[in-house]
């Protein structure tokens, strides 16, 4: 499996020059669709399966998660054989199941709308064919992120409900200056216990995944501490996906005669 470091260092003459200043937002994301397989390559993909595992502190639980270029989504997690699903999107609503009575919950109407205007239209990446999308970009300067020089650009997304209210969302990407490739995102938490705070998302160990390179590790920070980290071993795009997966099970009903 080659590494994108390697790519970059075959094709560096022909695809970029490394002390290139950075012109505008949507040079930097061109770039960067070019250095990871191409545009092409991007829009051919309807959707994926990845396997790894999920590190919540000391605890890790392997997953595979699933996601069509629609929206919908699932992840799926090995709790000591037993399939657990934490985060799921059928098209219309988020849903999970409950940990301690392992039955599936739909989420509030508000999240699942906020989450059908934003996040539903990000696979495979929040950039591609961004306009489309509603979304705008913007070239916010350069700063130094983790040690690496980098471009900031935001991604202006949807509006967002929050608490009844509409309110502005947008999401800031760092792309290292050598790689043209999002290195770290921040994103203020909008809800919730963590609600104000700052989540950042560290993206590394892009390898080629089928036609195009991707980040196989990302490192969730709160507080300038890791709090969740996923490591993938295998990204499988244009998988053959049991769309059931997607959709929110039904509970359980009592048998007849039984005590509720």
């Amino acid at each position: 499996m080659k590494t994108l470091k390697l790519l970059f260092v075959l094709c560096a003459l022909v695809a970029f020059t490394p002390n290139t200043q950075a012109q505008t937002a949507e040079e930097i994301v061109d770039n960067f669709f070019e250095n990871t397989g191409g545009m092409d390559a991007w829009k051919k993909i309807k959707s994926m399966k990845a396997t790894g595992t999920a590190s919540f502190g000391p605890q890790k639980f392997p997953f595979i998660m699933y996601t069509m270029v629609d929206g919908r989504m699932a992840a799926e997690v090995d709790l000591q054989g037993s399939k657990f699903i934490p985060q799921a999107f059928d098209g219309e609503k988020q849903w999970a199941m409950n940990f301690q009575t392992m039955e599936a919950e739909a989420a509030d109407s508000e999240a699942s709308q906020n989450y059908k205007a934003n996040e539903a239209k990000d696979f495979p990446d929040p950039f591609l064919d961004y306009k489309s999308k509603g979304y705008t970009i913007s070239y916010e300067g350069k700063e130094t992120i983790e040690g690496t020089e980098a471009f900031k650009v935001k991604l202006t997304k949807n509006p967002i409900m929050v608490d009844g209210k509409e309110e502005a969302h947008s999401v800031m990407y760092y792309f290292d200056t050598e790689n043209y490739v999002p290195i770290v995102s921040e994103e203020k938490i909008t809800s919730g216990p963590q609600k104000g705070m700052v989540q950042q998302t560290l993206y590394s160990e892009y390898l080629e995944a089928g036609d195009i390179f991707y980040p196989y590790t990302f490192d969730v920070k709160m507080g300038g501490q890791v709090v969740q980290s996923i490591n993938m071993t295998e990204v499988e795009f244009n998988a053959d996906i049991d769309e059931s997966i997607f959709v929110m099970p039904e509970k359980a009903t009592p048998a007849e005669g039984t005590k509720n």
